[in-house]
């Protein structure tokens, strides 16, 4: 008998008729004589609602009730899940993450899980339970509930896997694998059968979907076997391990939500940029690819998420009023595979083709598994229609 993590995205439990088809498919695996624990986020935008009604109320909602009310989501779909499960014959209980044993550290919003208790889980599997697992949340050490931020879902589903040594860890969501690029854009795009967690967790943080950076950072971490698939179907997904393949480039991702921002000031000194990164981080601004162009005076570029460029306009009204500034919503695309680095052929071809397309490149980041390259614009799909094209 093997104990299996099964987690189901917003988009697969949107609706009743989505639920009955999630029910199905949990107890196909506990037909099989399997240990089932679900890890389920909240219906369909359910979260996107909540956080906007809170706005309504106030332009800055308290960070500590955002977390008991962003928490509610995912405790709907726990118990309809649970009460479907139930009038189909089968024993589930729901658990929120506090009853589950998910402890946290004590930040609002972006909580990491510190460790989990899994003594109820196991109680309830011993009692042939499939047991329903609210994710995005925890309990931190002052019993206040938190939530883990964006991809919580799935690092709820990857730790749970990895504290109770489970023997597989599925992701479900509306698409049945990783794509060699996006399916949207590219109607040529390959399903990848295989990744390194290393290579998964490049895609992550360059913008893939699929899986948040987090739960393959701990997935590598304690060697959890993730497969990602379809709610919808039973195609072979992409399964995540530590095995390691030949160099070749298995994905490209392009990033359009980004801005290049240029600060310019008059006087300088040595302490001045310094100063302006740790006022952006405490504004929430994470600047990325910081450079002085200049030996003698101020003159700062960076990057920023398309998502914080509010801020960024409201520091600079607020705070920054002495500096010159200008900011290009840019591109920045992503060659994904192991041994990139040392592949001359792969980093030669890639630069042709942005030849070829008179791009002017603001930086190129070269990594093991990747190559990364910034634009001073933003480009279009085509550019990662050839690349696909040429490389994969």
């Amino acid at each position: 008998m093997e104990t299996i993590v099964l987690k189901f995205g917003g988009s697969s439990l949107a609706d009743n008729i989505k639920l009955n088809i999630v029910a199905n498919k949990i107890i196909d695996f506990y037909n099989k004589q399997n240990k089932i624990i679900v890890v389920v986020s909240a219906q369909g935008k359910t979260t996107d609602g909540l956080i906007k009604e809170a706005k309504e109320l106030s332009y800055e909602p308290d960070e500590r009730e955002m977390d008991v009310l962003l928490s509610t989501g995912e405790q709907v779909s726990i118990s309809k899940l649970a009460i479907l499960l139930k009038r189909l014959g089968y024993n589930a209980i729901s658990l929120t993450g506090w009853q589950a044993g998910i402890y946290t550290s004590n930040t609002n919003g972006e909580a990491k899980i510190e460790y989990i208790n899994t003594e109820r889980i196991k109680q309830e599997l011993d009692n042939n339970n499939i047991v329903i697992v609210a994710g995005f949340q925890g309990i931190n050490n002052q019993k206040d509930i938190t939530t883990l931020g964006r991809g919580g879902s799935d690092t709820t589903a990857v730790a749970i896997a990895a504290a109770i040594k489970a023997d597989h860890c599925y992701i479900f969501s509306d698409v049945d694998g990783v794509y060699s690029t996006d399916p949207n854009k590219i109607t040529d795009a390959k399903k990848i059968e295989e990744l390194s967690y290393d290579e998964m967790l490049d895609l992550s943080n360059e913008g893939a979907k699929v899986l948040h950076n987090r739960c393959v950072e701990i997935a590598q971490k304690y060697n959890v076997l993730i497969e990602t698939g379809s709610t919808f179907n039973n195609n072979i997904g992409t399964q995540i391990n530590g095995k390691i393949e030949e160099s070749a480039v298995k994905s490209i991702v392009k990033n359009d939500n980004l801005f290049l921002i240029t600060l310019k000031y008059e006087n300088y000194n040595a302490d001045m940029l310094n100063k302006l990164y740790f006022s952006l981080l405490s504004n929430d601004i994470i600047p990325t690819n910081m450079i002085n162009n200049s030996i003698n005076s101020f003159n700062v570029s960076f990057t920023i998420k398309s998502c914080d460029l509010g801020k960024f306009q409201e520091l600079l009204e607020n705070e920054l009023g002495g500096f010159t500034s200008s900011f290009t919503n840019i591109s920045r695309i992503s060659l994904v595979g192991y041994g990139i680095m040392n592949n001359e052929n792969i980093i030669r071809r890639t630069l042709e083709i942005f030849n070829m397309n008179s791009l002017d490149i603001f930086s190129m980041q070269l990594e093991e598994c990747k190559l990364s390259i910034m634009t001073k614009e933003k480009v279009n799909n085509k550019l990662l229609e050839q690349l696909h094209h040429e490389l994969i």
